[in-house]
């Protein structure tokens, strides 16, 4: 299975990252990093990613993930992104995007009238590019799978392999990895805390850009 992973500038690291290590340990996967031109792409934290190759390299990819990033993808700033997501969609066995990278998906047109998630803070920005805004961790909608913000891209990627390789594969690759979440700290819902805390949050998102 070729799995390819769109990038572009200021993309957010663990949207992709994460995904990119459960999916790279499905049996017979290989997994690519593609930009509009090879070479390196920065993340919006700074990590610096290789892109292998270029989206016209890879231009029917089975199952395509887009990133999302505190600056969302454009056809004015990210015309090749965006013109493959279209194209690859038409061809692919999955087509899916982690938190506002889901807003790339819309702008390529391929999301209308279909449920979709996204970042909390961006969810309802889905609605223009005609999507159903869903605010579930993982939605599943045919071919076309979305996740929450950032962290949701584990999710993601497990949900995925169950779907592609099986439950016990998907379990092995779950515990090969020690996925077992047990945060610290019980405020990673949008919905159960504070509209200060949730400004706080996207200060604290801004500042490292």
């Amino acid at each position: 299975m070729e799995i390819a992973i769109g990038i572009y500038d200021k993309f957010t690291a663990l949207d992709c990252v994460g995904p990119y290590d459960v999916l790279s340990r499905l049996p017979g996967a290989r997994v690519r990093w593609l930009a509009a031109a090879p070479g390196p792409v920065r993340a919006d934290a700074g990590l610096v990613v290789h892109a292998e190759a270029s989206f016209a390299d890879v231009p029917r990819p089975d199952l395509l993930l887009v990133p999302g990033g505190m600056r969302f993808p454009s056809h004015e700033e990210d015309p090749e992104l965006l013109e493959w997501i279209a194209s690859a969609h038409e061809h692919t066995k999955w087509t899916t995007s982690v938190c506002t990278g889901s807003l790339a998906l819309g702008a390529a047109g391929i999301l209308e009238g279909v449920p979709a998630t996204s970042h909390w803070a961006a969810i309802d920005a889905l609605a223009q590019y005609g999507a159903v805004p869903t605010r579930d961790r993982v939605v599943i909608a045919g071919k076309i799978a979305t996740a929450a913000g950032v962290s949701a891209g584990i999710d993601l990627a497990l949900t995925l392999c169950e779907r592609i390789a099986g439950r016990d594969t998907a379990e092995a690759i779950q515990l090969g990895i020690e996925y077992d979440p047990q945060p610290p700290l019980n405020s990673g819902n949008a919905g159960e805390v504070s509209d200060e805390l949730k400004q706080r949050a996207l200060e604290t998102l801004l500042a490292s850009q």
